[in-house]
């Protein structure tokens, strides 16, 4: 029998890499505003509205007009090759016109004046309560949004391109490992931005926040490069294998209604949507509710705590963090395997140290990621061998209620405690980003036992459609939340954020709620969520 590029461990998690880091980078631009929400208020005149509708309308034309629909059909009739190479160059479109939103060529400008005279009033839209603008939106945050809708859409066809991808390289193999795997790289995307954001929008002492959209513009060319070597590895697999990339049976409206009958799908889908909606929404806003619940003192500006190099350095001690975790998964020698984890361990707690001393919540929230890239290669190569992939799901959906309430109701107490207040914001963030590692550790590798290897791509894109639902609705609701209950409040750094971490938190229960269901349904129909992957 003939080897194929995908029976080389090398090759086949070389292709995971390059999946990977492309999604690394989009991760990195997708939240590229959110550590700088106040230097946005500042120097942009946006307030908690209008953040949360730019930040909502990433999902609005994938939710609204299903584009996310249309990208799960194009993947299935085209393939993962052409879809790959689709979606990063409609993530770079996007991201260059939110570029142009909030550059400095941007004011006194043609486009200025006409989106501050227009789009203020969208029929059906607006009587439906849906509309990504509004009166009194600044022109910035118009154009903003609508570059930020055409890269949602590319992020998202991105994102199904490359579940499907790993299932084509990984089916009957370690996938539940390698997608895992994916997704904790693709989340140190998340720290990197956290700290080179803000990093980039101060650099110099001169606060511009083009800089740092500019930073992630440049990633997306880089992402665009890594889809371009993919297409060229997966198209030689194609040819060694006799696959065609489109469907030899042609995708037919019908099969959605094969998915759609599925009740494992839709528990499932619900599971993703509530999940989901908990993280991304509240990554938005979390730096500046830390800003808000913990006190900070001002570092001396000729200190090495203020310096440009301390960014670097913490940088570069989280990566040792992230590749040392990562490598304790692989390790066969024990003494290698534990003095791999010792090191991680130390470089955490240097990081953390660091982050303290630079007074600084962006650096503090940075550390979100980094517990899950260690825990989510264990926890997928546990369902690829165990199984328990929906009791998994249970225990995420617990500690995510935990930490919300924790950051409603027991982070505020430790107000004007330095150390106390870090020390928590830590640990429930550290807890945060492992309960978020569960999912594609044992959700995604799911969704083939669901539904037909045809279909996979239109299934992946209907669940992602559900979750963007949540995506576009839940930065929103944060935004008028905070406004509806901070009247008065002048000041972008002293929000009350107890209602929006509430109504997070009963996204949990309500995930908990289905999560338990799913379980039941699981046991009474055979679907095989609780069985190893590899037999």
């Amino acid at each position: 029998m003939q080897k194929t590029l995908r029976d080389s461990a090398t090759i086949r998690w070389s292709a995971l890499l390059l999946l990977a880091l492309a999604n690394f980078c989009a991760y990195i631009f997708m939240d590229i505003l959110s550590p700088i929400k106040d230097l946005m208020e500042e120097t942009r005149g946006w307030d908690s509205l209008a953040f949360g509708t730019m930040q909502g309308s990433e999902t609005f034309l994938n939710v609204f007009v299903f584009f996310l629909i249309f990208a799960g059909i194009i993947l299935d009739k085209m393939g993962v090759r052409f879809t790959a190479l689709l979606s990063g160059a409609v993530m770079l479109v996007g991201a260059v016109i939110k570029y142009y939103a909030v550059s400095e060529s941007f004011y006194g400008s043609g486009a200025e004046t006409w989106f501050t005279e227009n789009l203020n009033y969208i029929p059906i839209f607006e009587e439906l309560g849906v509309s990504p603008f509004y009166q009194g939106m600044p022109a910035s945050a118009k154009v903003a949004a609508v570059g930020f809708m055409i890269f949602g859409c590319g992020v998202e066809m991105a994102g199904i391109t490359v579940s499907r991808g790993i299932v084509k390289w990984f089916k009957g193999r370690e996938v539940a490992l390698a997608m895992g795997s994916e997704m904790a790289l693709a989340r140190l995307g998340v720290a990197t931005c956290m700290i080179f954001s803000p990093f980039f929008a101060k650099f110099g002492g001169e606060v511009s926040v083009s800089r740092s959209v500019a930073f992630g513009v440049v990633l997306l060319c880089i992402a665009l490069i890594m889809f371009v070597v993919y297409f060229f590895m997966d198209k030689k697999l194609d040819a060694q294998t006799g696959e065609a990339e489109e469907q030899d049976d042609p995708f037919k409206i019908s099969d959605i209604g094969k998915i759609l009958s599925s009740l494992g799908f839709w528990l499932v889908a619900l599971l993703c949507v509530l999940y989901y909606s908990a993280i991304f929404p509240f990554q938005k806003y979390a730096v500046n509710m830390l800003q808000c619940n913990l006190t900070f003192t001002e570092v001396p500006a000729d200190s090495f705590w203020a310096s440009s190099n301390v960014t670097l350095v913490q940088y570069g001690i989280m990566l040792v963090v992230a590749a040392t975790a990562f490598m304790f998964n692989f390790a066969k020698k024990s003494s290698v395997k534990y003095g791999t984890l010792c090191i991680s361990i130390l470089s955490l707690i240097t990081y953390c140290y660091m982050g303290y001393m630079r007074q600084s919540a962006e650096s503090i929230f940075a550390v979100f990621p980094l517990l899950a890239v260690g825990i989510t290669p264990i926890l997928g190569s546990y369902v690829d061998h165990k199984g328990k992939a929906a009791s998994m799901l249970l225990l995420g959906s617990l500690l995510l209620i935990v930490c919300h309430l924790t950051f409603a109701f027991v982070l505020p107490g430790f107000k004007g405690n330095q150390v106390g207040g870090v020390i928590v914001a830590y640990l429930t963030i550290l807890v945060l980003g492992a309960s978020f590692s569960l999912v594609p550790a044992s959700l995604w590798p799911s969704v083939p036992k669901l539904v037909d290897a045809k279909i996979i791509g239109s299934a992946y894109a209907l669940i992602f459609w559900i979750q963007n639902i949540g995506l576009w609705l839940f930065p929103l609701l944060i935004g008028k939340i905070l406004d509806n209950t901070n009247k008065g409040v002048t000041s972008a750094t002293e929000l009350d954020y107890t209602a929006p971490l509430l109504m997070l938190a009963g996204l949990g229960l309500a995930a908990l709620i289905i999560g338990l269901i799913l379980k039941v349904v699981d046991k009474k129909k055979g679907i095989g969520l609780e069985e190893p992957n590899i037999k």
